[in-house]
């Protein structure tokens, strides 16, 4: 049996569970660690059995919490060099500011885009994703036969990514903003226009056209990811993926759920 727990996904923390029999990986650490400690409580899950934390990329909404996380669980940080550097480059000027040393995480480990790697009996293939970040990746889980993806913080769809989504038993995705509402939203031009870049946040009108055109339809569940909570709303981000999946009925018959930023969303459980 495989289980994905989404503990938070938005703007203000991501933070996600991979779990198989014997391997529990959290993906990203974008919530405190108190706060990441206490949704994995409130589903049943016990901080001290995780096996390692997974990085994705160095933004703050996916790192807040890492470093006393790691320190309080003792478990190896698995990332790439480039996103350490970046990750690090922060935690030096944080250190300076306060007149205190750096440190480093004790457990480090480091991954390749493109590259399969294992962690206990999950195999995970990290795929670079275009994000304005040092090196960004999206995931590709491997447990006994139930293949997981999980893809957010992209600007847009390439033929890339779409490969490496192809034969998912289950898919978490970026549904970021409705492009109307980022239009008339209340921020800045410049962060909309960054938003709406190729290096960007997938909106729901792209992922549409990626479940119409690209999806092969092999998930047994959908979740919409990393919502906008001042550009999207979660029924327009479920009504535009269920209308895009209409159009190929053979395709409508899977679970969707929507992440949230505020709580967890219910465990999802497969094979």
């Amino acid at each position: 049996m495989v289980r994905i727990t989404v503990l938070a996904s938005g703007s203000r923390g991501n933070s996600a569970l991979i779990a198989s029999s014997r391997t529990r990986i959290l993906v990203d650490a974008g919530l405190s660690a108190r706060e990441t400690v206490r949704r994995m409580r409130l589903c049943c899950e016990d901080p001290a059995a995780l096996t390692a934390i997974l990085i994705s990329h160095e933004h703050s909404d996916h790192i807040a919490g890492l470093r006393v996380l790691a320190r309080k669980l003792k478990i190896p940080v698995y990332m790439t060099g480039a996103t350490h550097q970046a990750w690090f480059r922060l935690i030096r000027q944080e250190a300076r500011a306060a007149g205190e040393t750096a440190r480093d995480l004790e457990r480090l480990e480091f991954f390749e885009a493109g590259r399969s790697f294992n962690i206990g009996d999950v195999a995970v293939l990290p795929f670079t994703i275009p994000h304005d970040a040092a090196d960004p990746v999206g995931f590709n889980f491997h447990i006994d036969g139930v293949k997981i993806g999980l893809v957010t913080d992209l600007g847009y769809m390439p033929a890339s990514v779409a490969h490496h989504l192809k034969k998912c038993d289950g898919l978490m995705i970026e549904s970021n903003h409705d492009l109307e509402m980022l239009r008339t939203g209340p921020y800045p031009w410049s962060v909309k226009q960054r938003v709406m870049s190729r290096v960007g946040h997938l909106s729901n009108e792209a992922l549409a056209d990626f479940f119409a055109s690209h999806y092969d339809g092999g998930a047994a569940f959908l979740i919409l990811a990393h919502l906008s909570e001042q550009n999207n709303h979660p029924e327009i981000a479920r009504r535009t993926a269920e209308q895009a999946l209409g159009l190929r009925p053979s395709l409508f018959q899977h679970q969707l759920a929507l992440a949230s930023q505020s709580q967890p969303l219910e465990p999802i459980t497969i094979g």
